[in-house]
């Protein structure tokens, strides 16, 4: 009779680690050996009488059905409303300092786009994307929008490159817009959300830049010299 490999000997063993035999194959999962298991947790988890799942009767396995049903809506429950909790923080634009910066900004979390704000107070362009920005953050509750001044985040942060806007994502810096020569005076919100969309800050539906465009005055009054 030949050798069994499949045994569990020290000798197989010491066979196997030198490669002189193939590795014992796992033992297959049968459908009996998934019904051990399942009534094995249950028998864990037995009534509050301490009965076992065999000794139950349909009473006793519809009230553990039913306890084990809660238990899977309130940890559903509280998911969902850290979820919602987490969602509607979103939907603000947060302010914070250099003391949070990390927190909020690096540690952000997976997935998740960070517009920061660097502004100072009466600038009026810097005003003006705060205001657009707490109605993007309404919008788009996945992206989280924040803002901080300019000094407070920044020790000694001049003037000259605000507004300025940081985007993250997962902490890392993807793209910056430093001064007011990166934006319009009179900017409107779809403009600030398309040049969000742009770097997929925001999943914005506006495809088209709705910025005006700019005419070449010195072509135009040619054309008008023509029409002479």
């Amino acid at each position: 009779m030949g050798d069994n490999y499949e045994e569990d000997t020290q000798w197989n063993d010491i066979l196997r680690q030198k490669g002189i035999i193939p590795p014992k194959k796992e033992k297959e999962i049968t459908e009996e050996d998934i019904v051990n298991i399942v009534e094995q947790t249950v028998n864990q988890k037995c009534g509050k009488d301490g009965k076992a799942m065999e000794d139950m009767n349909l009473s006793d396995l519809d009230e553990l059905e039913d306890e084990e049903d809660e238990r899977v809506l309130a940890e559903y429950r509280a998911k969902r409303i850290a979820e919602m909790k987490a969602m509607a923080a979103r939907s603000k634009v947060l302010e914070i300092n250099g003391d949070t910066y990390v927190s909020e900004v690096n540690n952000a979390g997976e997935a998740v786009w960070v517009v920061l704000h660097l502004y100072r107070q009466g600038i009026p362009l810097c005003s003006l994307i705060n205001h657009h920005l707490t109605e993007l953050a309404a919008k788009f509750p996945t992206t989280k929008f924040i803002k901080s001044i300019s000094t407070t985040c920044i020790p000694n942060y001049p003037d000259k490159n605000l507004p300025t806007l940081f985007i993250y994502y997962e902490g890392k810096m993807k793209t910056q817009m430093v001064g007011s020569e990166e934006f319009r005076t009179n900017m409107s919100v779809e403009e600030l959300e398309y040049i969000l969309g742009q770097v997929k800050a925001v999943p914005t539906s506006i495809t088209e830049d709705p910025r005006p465009k700019i005419r070449d005055a010195l072509f135009s009054s040619l054309n008008d010299c023509n029409d002479w």
